[in-house]
Order: structure tokens, then C-alpha cells, then sequence
């Protein structure tokens, strides 16, 4: 197998600084190894680890203390594992990872969802999902009035535009031309039509040479299902980005191979799509590609050093190809977590 030749200068300034937070599940075994990938590539990384989640909760009721959000916002940049939410109300118990994303104004969801070796349905997909990631049916506002349930779904000028302020920034920096505004305004003509209006004020007000059109939500999800190709950056909705970048994580290799990165002012949060998967906690067969590739995101992103990111993200597709991360043909039985971050770092050094 061909060796890749990263570019692993030291970067001059001060070295990143990582608050790492396993969470629940396979959080604990998929974080550590894409730490060991981060100091691979970037040996003098200083990280700071910090609990959240459910066990978090259990422990010592409430899912993110102050101390950990104090811990990001002192790093600026953290990776995060996943959380075990209830399937229920329990009282006062509120998500982690929402419960970071609104106490730090999180406020864009970046999904690139692009073609890997072996485990790509097709070979042509390159797409991002750039997805609001603090108000819509997210808010948390709900009440009961009689016997029915309410919620409230809240969409502002404010939010919208800097959604697609970061939407346009994102393409004019990866060299995108097209963006697509997913709605439905339809449906919903004053909180769509906002959102939909104020996005295509803000592509204007920019002056950026990139076309747009839109998508009501319905159509986008038939054509990210089959016609993927098609889509260059997309920005959208709260709940309509949860859902269709799921959906698109399919043209990846699913859910277990998708990376994300909750973005805001001076402060971005990684975290693996893939959740806490607690049938297989505990086994050390989990797959870190999604955590690293996540990590690969922060470092693109957050760190602005495009050479390490690509490094790390060659060195997964590498791992793909000698067969790692992947089912053994005869047994069907999975690469071990730690076999799967030794094939990455052997690409990198």
C-alpha cells in the first residue's frame, strides 16, 4: 500500500488548545483514539477533559455543568463524543449537546457528506449541510394547553442571516459556486418565508458570486435520496438539517462514518453523528472514522490548517481501503477500535 506524504510542519503561534468530552457509550473509546490521531498531526495540542451527558447527569444531576461549558469557551474548540438521552421526560435533565449549542451559541451545524471508498453506495456525492442549530422547534418551547401538546417552533431574522452569512463563507472558502435554500414555506409562510427572504438577502448583501435556488423540504429529501450529486452546500432549518443530513449520511456509508462541527463566534464543537450505540459499548469494536473525521473538521475549520485536516481525512480513506473499518469478508466480525486507529496513524507518520 502506497504511504501518503502529509504535510506535518508545526504551525507557528501558540498551540490549539482541545476540551475533550467523551460523553456516554461508545464516546468513551471513539474520542481517545481521534485525540491520538490530533496529536499525531499536531504534537504540541494541549487538551483539558470535561464530563457531559446522561451518565453525567446521573452522577451529578445536571448534563453539563458550568465547568465544562467555562472549559470550552477557555479552549475555544472541543470534541465531544455522544449522550445517551432518555426516550422520556425526566426531570430536569436537559440534552447535552443542545445544552451546549444554545449556552454557547453554536448557531451553524456543518455536515459534509462526501463519497469513502468501500463503503459509498456511489462514487460522485460531495455535498455539505449547513444546518441552524439554535432555535426551530429546538427552542424547547413547549406547554401543554388542556390535554394537548404544543410546541412552538421560533425562526428570526437574526439567526437566518447568519446562517447563511456562514453558509456563503463556507463556499466562497471551499471554492463552492451553488447553494441551496431548503423550506417550506408553503406550509409555513411566515417562519420559512422569513427564513427563506433573509437568506437570499444575505447571498445578496454579500455580492458573492454563487448561485441559489430552493428546495421545499419534501423535494429535497427525494432528490438527496436519488440524486445526491446534484446538491453543492445546502443551508436549512433546524430540524429540517437534523433530518436531511441523516438522511444524506447514507452517500457516506451511513451514520457510522459521518462527521459534524457546531460552529459559532470563537468557538466550534466536534462531535461524531454516529450516538452512543450502547450494544456495542464496552466492546472495543467501535469505529472511530466518524470521531476522526470530526476532529479533522476542527482542525479545517476551527484551527484554519486545510493540510492537516486533508492529512487526516487521506489517512481514513487509506485505512478504508486496506480493508479497516470493515467487516471481515469470512467471520463478518468488525476491526477492533484499536486495530482501526493504528492503520490511520501508520498513514501519518
Amino acid at each position: 500500500m502506497t504511504r501518503l506524504e502529509p504535510n506535518l510542519e508545526h504551525v507557528s503561534g501558540p498551540a490549539p488548545r482541545l476540551c475533550v468530552i467523551p460523553g456516554d457509550g461508545i464516546g468513551q473509546e471513539v474520542i481517545p483514539a481521534a485525540v491520538a490521531v490530533l496529536k499525531q498531526v499536531l504534537p504540541d495540542l494541549e487538551t483539558v477533559q470535561a464530563e457531559a451527558g446522561w451518565d453525567c447527569f446521573l452522577k451529578h444531576g445536571i448534563s453539563v455543568p458550568a465547568a465544562t461549558l467555562d472549559a470550552i469557551r477557555q479552549c475555544g474548540a472541543a470534541l465531544f463524543g455522544a449522550v445517551s438521552s432518555p426516550a422520556r421526560k425526566v426531570e430536569g435533565y436537559r440534552s447535552a449537546i443542545i445544552t451546549m449549542r444554545q449556552g454557547l451559541n453554536l448557531y451553524a451545524n456543518i455536515r459534509p457528506v462526501w463519497s469513502l471508498p468501500q463503503v459509498s453506495p456511489r462514487p460522485d456525492v460531495n455535498m455539505i449541510i449547513v444546518r441552524e442549530n439554535t432555535e426551530g422547534l429546538y427552542a424547547g418551547r413547549e406547554h401543554m394547553e388542556g390535554d394537548a401538546a404544543i410546541a412552538e417552533r421560533v425562526i428570526t431574522p437574526q439567526a437566518s442571516y447568519r446562517i447563511a452569512a456562514k453558509a456563503i463563507d463556507l463556499a466562497l472558502s471551499l471554492g463552492r459556486r451553488h447553494l441551496t435554500i431548503v423550506h417550506k414555506a408553503n406550509i409555513l409562510p411566515l417562519t420559512d418565508g422569513l427564513f427563506r427572504d433573509t437568506v437570499r438577502k444575505a447571498v445578496a448583501d454579500s455580492g458573492a458570486a454563487i448561485t441559489v435556488d430552493e428546495l421545499l423540504v419534501d423535494v429535497a429529501a427525494l432528490k438527496i435520496a436519488s440524486q445526491p450529486e446534484t446538491f453543492d452546500l445546502i443551508v436549512t432549518t433546524n430540524l429540517f438539517g437534523d433530518i436531511l443530513s441523516d438522511e444524506a449520511s447514507h452517500w457516506m456509508g451511513g451514520l457510522g462514518f459521518a462527521p459534524s462541527l457546531n460552529f459559532g463566534d470563537g468557538v466550534a464543537l466536534a462531535e461524531p453523528v454516529h450516538g452512543s450505540a450502547p450494544d456495542i459499548a464496552g466492546k472495543k469494536i467501535a469505529n472511530p472514522m466518524a470521531a476522526i473525521l470530526s476532529a479533522a473538521l476542527l482542525v479545517r475549520h476551527a484551527w484554519q490548517m486545510p493540510d492537516k485536516a486533508t492529512a487526516m481525512e487521506q489517512a481514513v480513506v487509506a485505512a478504508l481501503k486496506a480493508g479497516f473499518g470493515l467487516p471481515d469478508a469470512q467471520t463478518g466480525r468488525y476491526s477492533s477500535t484499536e486495530s482501526i486507529l493504528q492503520a490511520v496513524i501508520n498513514q501519518l507518520q
